[in-house]
């Protein structure tokens, strides 16, 4: 191992590349911090010490989804007790109060609902974009857009240039969970594909919006499934350079029904960011997002690779009906405290990575 470990430093400190293989090895080494060292080397390489966090706003508009994947907590039936659709007029009140709280993003993400009909959502993101115009409205996964599609019966590229007008700046990663089909049909059968969701990113990328990219891990998946996941993002980012971060997701069991799922443990997180580091030599951004992660591990995380801790969040519901015991909000504060403990220096940016200035 110490000759790949040697290897695979030689081509960071290069601008090299390292292979499928190597990365599936390092999947399957124990050497967690040497590990650890070769992803802070590539991290250190691209981003120094800077470590970026935004005060942003998470608003999940509704639960009530037509696809009831078995690892998702959130999603409900229309007549399941505790089902929920916010009224335009409570999202408007949510974002006001973000807004008015200082957030420069607002995260926009729900169900699939079979009742909404598609001017709905273009009315929302116009209504949130009058009430707060200098808030960034990052919304929709790539499953969404899809079903808008199908709801609308409008081409993706219509539909992404709909939501262009109604004031969408930029998309989340989410809906990509693991590509590999024979475990995705296990964990969500009545999800797109894999290879729709890269077809529809590429699309919003063609279409001049940014996204981040996603890896729901810990579950049903192996090493390989994770190295293939990775290496069809790399490919995708080769041929746009849409993807702004890369955003490892560790399953959540509690409330779930995936059979056998036991979710991630603290060195599996912190391995599978590190590698995701190394290998994505063409992502500028690895998040450890701490709704999931933990405070504790998502803080270690920045000696392994990571530059990105998400920002403040307020009200996530999907990885907390899963059994994230995480808080729901954090405060500027804690973030840029977490930040500087770990030696690190903290940098408050927009959703477009432009840096608004050292946090004091």
């Amino acid at each position: 191992m110490e000759a790949l470990y040697e290897q695979i430093r030689d081509r960071i400190v290069g601008g090299g590349r390292i292979t499928e293989a190597e990365a599936l090895t390092l999947f399957e080494a124990k050497d967690l911090l040497e590990i650890g060292e070769l992803a802070a080397l590539a991290n250190e390489q691209k981003n120094g010490k800077r470590v970026y966090f935004n005060v942003n706003r998470h608003i999940n508009y509704s639960n009530v989804c037509v696809n009831q994947c078995t690892f998702c907590a959130f999603c409900k039936t229309a007549e399941e007790k505790g089902g929920y659709t916010l009224a335009l007029e409570e999202i408007l009140d949510k974002a006001k109060e973000a807004s008015n709280a200082g957030a420069t993003e607002i995260h926009v993400v729900g169900g699939l609902h079979p009742e909404l009909p598609y001017g709905f959502y273009l009315e929302m993101l116009a209504s949130i974009k009058k009430a707060c115009p200098q808030v960034h409205l990052k919304a929709f996964t790539a499953v969404e857009i899809d079903y808008f599609s199908k709801l609308s019966g409008r081409s993706v590229e219509q539909v992404i240039e709909d939501l262009k007008g109604a004031g969408l700046g930029s998309m989340p990663g989410g809906g990509a969970e693991i590509f590999a089909p024979a475990v995705r049909e296990k964990i969500c059968p009545e999800k797109i594909t894999g290879a729709r969701w890269l077809e529809v990113v590429e699309k919003v990328h063609r279409a001049g919006l940014k996204t981040n990219a996603t890896m729901l891990f810990g579950h049903l998946e192996s090493y390989a499934d994770r190295v293939d996941h990775l290496a069809k993002l790399r490919a995708l980012q080769d041929r746009t350079g849409g993807f702004q971060a890369f955003i490892p997701l560790a399953f959540q069991p509690d409330n779930t029904r995936v059979p056998g799922a036991k979710g991630v443990g603290g060195v599996d997180a912190l391995k599978t960011l590190a590698i995701s580091r190394i290998f994505l030599d063409n992502f500028q951004h690895i998040k450890a997002y701490w709704v999931m992660l933990g405070l504790k591990i998502a803080q270690v995380a920045l000696a392994f690779g990571v530059n990105d801790l998400d920002g403040t969040v307020v009200e996530e519901k999907i990885g907390h009906d899963a059994g994230a015991e995480s808080p729901q909000i954090l405060a500027k504060e804690h973030l840029v405290d977490m930040i500087r403990k770990a030696g690190k220096i903290p940098v408050e940016r927009d959703t477009l990575y432009r840096e608004l200035g050292e946090a004091t």
